[in-house]
């Protein structure tokens, strides 16, 4: 006779599944909106030739799997350095899936590193999904050296850290990505506190990272000069009301093409928008989490984490 789950048993069960389609959602969200200055959206390629809205979604269809597999080793691995090295082998084999699906085009590799970390952070301490708590677990994951990626690896981002002597990819998780703390979350929930819609709030969130991150995807296609125009319009466009004005709307339409002209696609703000996205999903499932265990319900540890993310 088959023996019944008890609640610790369901969350090993569930949890990584949640937080796989909460990753995915969060990515799923960032690709449909529109219109993105430079990126790919439901108008067409941005400053992209080999990507479309189609193509990014079939990306994020086949990262769910690796999601789901990088929180289930933070959850079995409580060596931080042998967790480190599996979410490694995971994240490459996230990388080879999303090639695979797009025909070996680099849509979300950027994506799997700092949702990826989010995810594992997340699934270590469910109990404790608030944006400073998991972003400290983020930056001790992030310290640690890949011990399977050799020093002499070399990529487009790595190329640019090094001409530009900028953070990248891994400077920005070990420092707790500040533009996701200090910029993405706080437009998100002062655009919303005055009222945005949710489309020019996340918008609005999308600018103030790019104002304040030095994206290696704009430094290896537009050098100094083009990252220093980004964060300079995305800057004005922000001081001047956001996306939600009429003077603001057609800033963000000219922003559009002059990035076009540039060729230059932040991609870096938004990998950075879609995990301001996942992290602020997170908190709101823990507050009513707690909210109903304060109200006398059974938590959502007892109840199962079934329900947490909407």
């Amino acid at each position: 006779m088959t023996q019944p789950h008890t609640a610790e048993d369901i969350r090993a069960e569930t949890l990584p599944a949640m937080l796989a389609r909460a990753a995915s959602d969060a990515l799923r969200a960032e690709v449909d909106l529109t219109p993105k200055p430079g990126l790919v959206d439901r108008r067409g390629t941005g400053a992209h030739s080999d990507m479309n809205h189609a193509l990014m979604q079939a990306s994020v269809d086949a990262l769910e799997v690796g999601f789901h597999d990088m929180a289930m080793a933070a959850i079995d691995e409580r060596d931080p350095f042998t967790l480190r090295a599996e979410l490694g082998i995971l994240g490459r084999e996230s990388e080879a899936r999303m090639m695979l699906a797009t025909g070996g085009i680099n849509t979300h590799r950027g994506a799997i590193w700092c949702l990826g970390l989010i995810v594992a952070a997340s699934a270590m301490q469910p109990s404790r999904w608030r944006a400073s708590s998991l972003l400290e677990r983020v930056a001790a994951i992030a310290a640690i050296d890949d011990p399977a990626v050799s020093p002499a690896r070399r990529s487009n981002g790595q190329r640019a850290v090094r001409r530009y002597h900028v953070a990248g990819a891994r400077g920005e998780a070990c420092r707790g990505f500040p533009p996701i703390r200090d910029a993405g979350l706080a437009m998100l929930r002062r655009a919303r506190s005055v009222g945005c819609s949710e489309r020019v709030a996340r918008l609005n969130t999308l600018l103030a990272i790019m104002a304040v991150l030095d994206d290696t995807c704009v430094l290896s296609r537009a050098g100094r000069a083009g990252l220093t125009r980004v964060q300079d319009a995305a800057t004005a466009i922000i001081d001047h009301g956001g996306v939600g004005t009429v003077s603001g709307a057609r800033a963000l339409a000219r922003f559009d093409r002059e990035l076009l002209v540039m060729n230059a696609s932040p991609g870096g703000s938004a990998d950075l928008l879609a995990a301001t996205l996942l992290i602020d999903a997170l908190e709101s499932a823990a507050d009513r989490a707690w909210g109903r265990h304060a109200a006398g319900e059974p938590s959502a540890k007892e109840k199962t984490y079934a329900t947490v993310i909407a």
